[in-house]
């Protein structure tokens, strides 16, 4: 950890606490700042600020009052999900203060240098394939940010002689000013977060901050196949490597023939890959270039895309049984994930889907039903996936309860060569606490076949 002094005796608010809150709080106070904080649950449930209390500093919880800012405070670091329309924040950046997320402070003190992964699809697949693939290839590597360690946690440990791999949200790269990637890559943008965005030129504008400090000495991977996306990253100073995977470009990662390459070189024949779907070769690509850039063998990136089976709850492989393959991919919460993940078989499917019901309908998904022979619905949208399933010809529909019956019915309706596949489209809160929670629930009833 760099020993820095620019928050030595200034005036510090963090707003909004939760895990980046606390390590923030934490960190700037190690560093010699005064730290306020400021969070909205209160203070008898707030676990975090009673912490923060016992350890000196001034605690502010139930609300979040303007008049703190009569303090004088030098700097903000608020919790990336918090908007920019709080009240404070909207005060503080009207009256020129500084406003900034963890993630800067994690750049500022970290002695290693960054992998960043940002995009609206992709990013924790793409993360935890870099990270793989370094370690396999013998690099140290800290796994940070949006993936679920806090960054300016984390990179106190970091050495020189590591990679800090970081997944970062919009929310996050907002909130930076110095903070640099060596390497940056940016999987796709598509629409999202507009509610805090407000358009999708305000949430382009955010993750295209992941280059904003990039140099000529940094690279920016990016996927070539949105147009979009090449134009936007023609404003960065970095050297922008691309990836592809209908056409071949000749500066980066893309498909030939059936032979992913990065730079001309052949790496592996894409059959061999383990992890399914289109979408996921977007990630692959994204990861190949990032590592190849970073000095790792060839060797040891085909070890872990033979054996890579996806990442927890994002199509990822359970097991075999019977001949039937079983899929969890129960972070699909929206139909743009269930998409992705029908687009990844061939084999016929039986298709879990179902859950909270926010008042949007699934004909979205009658393109992408073809290889859908049977629909096993449950939650508040069984109804409204039933219909669907009518409207694409699917005849085979099952009405489950819980996961435990879905998984029972799924299985009597499939056959040798099927692929069952929790993809539920929806959030599982009418049923279960998390999408973590159903997915769990699904790979104990597969394993207990």
């Amino acid at each position: 950890m760099k020993q820095i002094d620019q928050f030595n005796g200034k005036k510090v608010l963090v707003l909004g606490l939760a895990k980046s809150g606390l390590a923030a709080a934490l960190l700037l106070k190690k560093l010699g700042a005064d730290v306020t904080v400021n969070d909205g649950k209160p203070l008898e449930e707030n676990k975090a600020a009673r912490l923060l209390l016992s350890e000196g500093m001034k605690v502010i919880c139930g609300s979040h009052p303007v008049t703190l800012l009569d303090e004088g405070f030098d700097l903000v670091v608020k919790n990336p999900g918090i908007p920019y329309s709080n009240p404070i924040i909207s005060k503080a950046v009207l009256d020129g203060l500084p406003v900034i997320t963890e993630v800067e402070l994690a750049g500022l003190i970290s002695e290693a240098p960054f992998i960043g992964i940002t995009g609206t699809n992709g990013k924790t697949t793409t993360t935890t394939l870099i990270d793989e693939m370094m370690k396999k290839g013998g690099k140290g590597t800290v796994l940070a940010g949006n993936i679920g360690e806090v960054a300016s946690e984390v990179v106190q440990h970091a050495t020189p002689k590591d990679h800090v791999v970081i997944e970062l949200s919009s929310f996050q790269l907002m909130g930076i000013q110095e903070f640099r990637p060596h390497i940056a890559i940016i999987t796709n943008i598509y629409d999202a977060h507009l509610d805090y965005h407000g358009s999708r030129e305000e949430y382009a504008g955010a993750k295209m901050n992941i280059t904003k400090n990039q140099t000529d000495e940094d690279f920016l991977i990016i996927n070539a196949d949105q147009e979009a996306l090449l134009s936007m990253a023609g404003a960065s100073q970095a050297n922008v490597i691309p990836f592809s995977v209908h056409q071949k470009v000749e500066n980066g990662a893309y498909v030939e023939e059936g032979m992913a390459y990065f730079q001309g070189e052949a790496i592996l024949p894409v059959a061999d890959i383990a992890l399914p779907g289109s979408h996921n070769l977007e990630n692959i690509l994204a990861a190949i270039a990032a590592v190849k850039l970073s000095g790792i063998s060839n060797e040891a990136i085909v070890h872990v895309l033979k054996t890579f089976s996806g990442v927890k709850h994002r199509t990822q492989f359970v097991r075999e049984w019977n001949g039937r393959k079983f899929y969890n991919d129960s972070k699909a919460t929206n139909t743009l994930a269930t998409k992705s993940a029908l687009t990844a078989f061939d084999s016929p499917v039986i298709l879990l889907a179902g859950g909270l019901d926010r008042g949007n309908g699934f004909d979205d998904l009658l393109p992408y039903l073809e290889a859908v022979k049977a629909v096993v619905t449950f939650g508040e949208t069984a109804e409204k996936w039933k219909e669907t399933a009518g409207k694409a010809g699917i005849q085979l529909v099952e009405k489950a309860d819980y996961m435990t019956d879905a998984v029972k019915k799924a299985v009597a309706l499939s056959e040798q060569g099927d692929v069952v596949l929790l993809s539920p489209a929806c959030a599982s809160w009418d049923q279960y606490k998390t999408f973590e929670e159903r997915g769990d629930i699904f790979i104990d009833c597969v394993n207990t076949l």
